[in-house]
């Protein structure tokens, strides 16, 4: 009963928010002066292409779960495109892009005023934030990155987490980390930004963010019941489709923040589909030097470690440097793994390894080889300046999210009890099961 009463004030909530909506003054669309065709069809394709990389994370995390938690994990993905797009509408976008609090030389966070559930901004174009496209686009463009970065996060704590507690964490997660890096990092005032940060499509705003807050939910959270006992997959096929499917939208992911169709459009293209592969190949060769046999596993996680450090240079380096990031990626995060195989820290699909070290990773190598302004170019400020924002970023996005975990927990327990552990998520949370998976 008590549950039930839980839920009821939570569809009041968007019920309330609902009421809302229909009265929020808006202004309709219409035709929008100043609008370059080819981008606008370009980005209407890269945000198809971006939201399709949730659904790819799902089935890429689902099928490397006990079978008794595939349901669950997949859900935690597909919720976050519920909860994020209206969080997004209501004030996410303003507090990521709106002006920012305190003045425009302070550059921290936007004023959740400024596009308060997206007002204004069916009106026209932006020429700080999206010159050639309309605002009302970029804004949903941007929608997708922040629905992707709290469904990566999930993977740390599979199996033990309780829905209603994840639910709420994710809104606390945009709102108080997401938002505020987003703003600083990809706002044209951006504190990150004005000091020469550079991060072309989120190896800074959305890996490293999603990486350290995995990393301090799995230590939060504690080890699974059965964390010493074999593991068993539910489904590696799925875990390559989710691959195929994460390779596949990056493409949107990457060469879309170029925000138009130009020519650092298609190297970002170029760069994001090279990397993968080469991190692919050297994360499974990784493993063959040490004695294991190449797995299907090892070729999806090593592809999207390079699809993760390519990630914050796409439109800044050449492509054959983008093979040396995903070479240096997979090798890199290959062995991040295995030492966290070796620690007590229960990252049940090795989220901070994959996710938050192929940002760390990205966003050092591209304070090295951006054009014009790395390391190879003879500049040191920018490699500084990445060396000083990553180890800001890291520290906040670490410590705001442990702290999150602990003001949820106390909302919500998160931690599902040992019976529902020991059941699995998919019956305990959710009262379904995935085919046969529980008969031995």
């Amino acid at each position: 009963m008590e549950t039930k009463t839980k839920w009821f004030f939570t569809l009041l909530t968007l019920i309330a928010l609902a009421v809302l909506g229909f009265f929020m003054p808006s202004t309709p669309f219409g035709e929008i002066q100043g609008v370059n065709p080819g981008d606008l069809a370009w980005m209407l394709t890269s945000t198809a292409l971006v939201l399709l990389m949730t659904p790819g994370l799902s089935f890429f995390y689902g099928g490397m779960v006990n079978p008794k938690n595939i349901i669950s994990t997949i859900l935690q993905s597909f919720v976050a495109m519920g909860i994020v797009s209206l969080l997004w509408v209501l004030v996410g976008f303003s507090l990521a892009f709106g002006d920012s609090i305190g003045g425009a030389h302070t550059g921290l966070i936007g004023n959740p005023a400024t596009f308060f559930m997206l007002n204004n901004v069916t009106a026209g174009i932006n020429k700080d934030l999206a010159p050639t496209i309309p605002l009302a686009l970029f804004a949903i463009f941007q929608m997708k990155f922040a629905i992707i970065t709290p469904a990566l996060i999930t993977g740390s704590f599979a199996g033990r987490v309780r829905f209603r507690a994840y639910i709420l964490f994710i809104i606390l997660f945009v709102l108080f980390v997401y938002t505020p890096i987003a703003h600083q990092t990809w706002h044209p005032n951006g504190l990150l930004r004005n000091m020469g940060v550079l991060d072309f499509a989120g190896g800074t705003v959305v890996h490293m963010t999603a990486g350290f807050a995995a990393l301090a939910g799995a230590i939060f959270l504690g080890k699974r019941n059965d964390y010493d006992l074999p593991e068993r997959r539910a489904n590696i096929p799925f875990v390559l489709l989710g691959a195929g499917l994460l390779w596949f939208g990056w493409f949107g992911f990457n060469a879309g923040s170029a925000l138009a169709a130009n020519a650092q459009a298609i190297a970002a293209f170029l760069n994001t589909n090279t990397a993968a592969a080469a991190a692919m190949l050297a994360y499974i060769f990784t493993d063959g030097a040490k004695g294991q046999k190449p797995s299907g596993i090892g070729a999806a996680v090593g592809l999207v470690v390079g699809l993760v450090a390519i990630t914050p240079s796409a439109g800044y380096v050449t492509v054959g440097e983008s093979i040396l990031i995903g070479v240096i990626a997979g090798i890199v995060c290959n062995f991040a793994v295995s030492f966290r195989t070796k620690t007590s820290i229960d990252d049940t699909l090795d989220v901070f390894p994959a996710h938050g070290m192929g940002g760390v990773v990205g966003m050092i190598l591209t304070g090295v080889f951006a054009k014009d302004v790395g390391l190879t170019s003879g500049n040191l400020k920018t490699f500084v300046v990445h060396m000083v924002a990553l180890v800001v970023v890291a520290t906040y996005s670490f410590g705001m999210s442990y702290l999150l975990y602990w003001l949820t927990n106390k909302i919500v327990p998160m931690r599902v009890s040992t019976h529902s552990e020991e059941v699995g998520l998919d019956l305990s949370q959710h009262h379904e099961t995935y085919g046969f998976a529980y008969k031995d």
